[in-house]
Order: C-alpha cells, then sequence, then structure tokens
C-alpha cells in the first residue's frame, strides 16, 4: 500500500481567531498560530505590546517563546508557523534563529514588513537560516481586520 502525502490544512483561520481576540483587548490585531511536525497546535497568539508593555510582545515572539518553553529548547525545526501579517524584521529574525520551517502569512506589510518588504531578512546573506515563506493565505480575510481596526482608531481620534 502507497503512502498518501499529508494534505495541505491551513491553520490561519486560527491565526485570524487570536487577532480578533488582540483587536478586542485594543492590541493591532495580528495572531499567530505554530504547528509541530504532526500536525499539532502547539502554541497561540496575539498581539500582546500594550498589555505586557513590551515592545517585543508580537504574536509571532510569543508562541515562539511559548514552544521552545515547553520543549525545552530553542529550536524549532519541522515546525510551521501561521501568522495573520507579515512578519516585521526583529519576528523574521527571531523565526530564523528557532529554524522554523514554513511560514504562512496572510497580509503583506509594505511599511514594515520583514520577509518580502523592508530588511527582507530571510534572504540576507547572514540569514543562518531561511524558512519557506508562502504569502496571501487568508489575504483579504487579514488584511481587512487590520483595515478595520485602524479605521475604527482613527475614528475615535477624530471625536
Amino acid at each position: 500500500m502507497e503512502d498518501k502525502p499529508a494534505m495541505f490544512k491551513s491553520h490561519m483561520s486560527a491565526a485570524l481567531d487570536e487577532a480578533r481576540a488582540a483587536a478586542l483587548r485594543g492590541e493591532v490585531p495580528v495572531g499567530a498560530v505554530l504547528i509541530a511536525p504532526d500536525g499539532r497546535v502547539v502554541a497561540r497568539a496575539g498581539n500582546r505590546t500594550r498589555e505586557l508593555s513590551d515592545p517585543t510582545a508580537h504574536a509571532e515572539i510569543l508562541v515562539l517563546r511559548a514552544a521552545c518553553a515547553a520543549k525545552g529548547t530553542e529550536r524549532l525545526q519541522g515546525h510551521d508557523l501561521y501568522v495573520t501579517l507579515e512578519p516585521c524584521a526583529m519576528c523574521a529574525a527571531a523565526i530564523a534563529a528557532a529554524r522554523i520551517a514554513r511560514v504562512y502569512y496572510g497580509a503583506s506589510d509594505p511599511k514594515s514588513g520583514g520577509v518580502a518588504h523592508g530588511a527582507c531578512v530571510f534572504s540576507h546573506p547572514q540569514a543562518h537560516h531561511a524558512p519557506e515563506v508562502y504569502e496571501g493565505i487568508a489575504e483579504s480575510d487579514c488584511a481587512a481586520l487590520l483595515t478595520r481596526f485602524f479605521r475604527e482608531k482613527r475614528q475615535v481620534q477624530d471625536d
């Protein structure tokens, strides 16, 4: 009997749930989910920079910290990361350091992105590791969440 290749299953809906929860907390609505090689969700988080008074408390950093602490290691080979927004340069560097296998992101971030825009961390000659990158997963849902959040923030400021 021939083994069938594993079917791709997007976990972006779980990352979107985390992003929505972040928005309800007043955080920029970015969510991330980390998937183990066996397909289990090992960590999930939304931004908590304001709540924790920590500029590094991006969703991606929080899931990497949680997974590394749970595993007792700084490397997460074979893991996949789903994030609703293109990771910034800080998060991309942490993703590379953790040796994440694949990054799936939703909305592009021409202003602050660090993967396809700006620093382009993974293609930099000094990058120790470059994961496979897949962009545009549920892009319209991810972008709409961010657009709505910032539109509402501007309306509150204008009132």
